[in-house]
């Protein structure tokens, strides 16, 4: 049986970005989601404010399911829920 995760994408609104399969993808939209503003990017993780990059995530992540990591960009944040796939 193969884990299958999914990792979906919201802005501050709520508004579902989309659902993905990749990490690179979903950090490089969260990114582009977040970088509205004049002020730089920092990551929201169970009170770790690391730098946002694909590894941070990726170890934010790791061995852990139905969890939500905040990029964060003065008022404007991205929101990455990491969730399995359901058979």
């Amino acid at each position: 049986m193969t884990k299958i995760y999914i990792y979906c994408l919201f802005d501050e609104a709520g508004v579902f970005y989309g659902a993905y399969s990749s990490l690179k993808a979903v950090h490089r939209d969260a990114v582009k989601v977040a970088n509205k503003g004049s002020v730089s990017i920092h990551m929201e993780a169970e009170n770790i404010v690391p730098r946002p990059t694909l590894t941070n995530l990726r170890n934010a992540f790791k061995g852990r399911c139905d969890v939500t990591i905040r990029y964060r960009g003065g008022p404007h944040y991205a929101d990455i829920t990491k969730t399995k796939l359901k058979e």
